[in-house]
């Protein structure tokens, strides 16, 4: 585990994270030694060794974590302020436009296959993921509802998390095929289905 860290220690530990997950982005995770970390981040092997004391599989842990918080982050402000149906296609083109830009590369995938992902680890970084990703859907669904714009019957927590799930399936197949389609039909379907709610009053 890492020591606690003063202001200074956490930004430069910040530092090797970013640094490391720009290498593992312009040269794959499987190459980046962590000498390549060091020598782009500008950090000694000691200082390297004080933040991160497992090594290579902590600092691709802690890679994974940001690349986990940069999937989240790319979504906002609209993710955060799902009040309006148009709101609403907004966050569904962001999304679809950040998954067309990556093209089969996904960063956090990667990170996920080689660290295993059924260590504890990479599970804890998905399953966090996933929960705020949740968390964040199930909110706009809530507020849908209050408008009255959504069915007050619908099991929010539920539906959430199978918009999700579609959402997840289409990266899959894009990762697998390069086709986009896929994640754009589970998107317009899901929140279809959520209008559709609403006008069965």
């Amino acid at each position: 585990m890492s020591p606690k860290l003063t202001p200074k220690g956490a930004a430069t530990r910040q530092r090797i994270v970013e640094g490391a997950a720009a290498e593992i982005r312009e040269h794959g995770v499987a190459v980046t030694t962590l000498d390549d970390v060091r020598a782009r981040t500008g950090t000694s092997k000691s200082q390297l060794f004080h933040y991160f004391p497992d090594g290579k599989e902590e600092l691709l842990l802690a890679v994974a974590r940001f690349e986990a918080d940069q999937v989240l982050a790319v979504q906002q402000p609209q993710l955060g302020a799902l009040t309006s149906w148009a709101a609403w296609r907004r966050w569904r083109d962001t999304v679809v436009s950040h998954y067309a830009s990556r093209g089969q590369h996904c960063p956090l995938n990667v990170l996920i296959s080689q660290l295993g992902r059924a260590t504890p680890g990479a599970q804890a970084v998905v399953g966090e993921m996933l929960r705020r990703w949740q968390d964040e859907i199930a909110a706009g669904i809530r507020h849908l509802q209050r408008a009255g714009e959504v069915g007050a019957e619908l099991d929010v927590e539920r539906t959430a998390a199978a918009l999700l799930a579609g959402i997840q399936g289409g990266v899959v197949v894009m990762l697998s095929t390069g086709r986009i389609d896929h994640l754009e039909a589970a998107l317009d379907v899901g929140i279809g289905t959520l209008r559709a709610s609403g006008n069965r009053r």
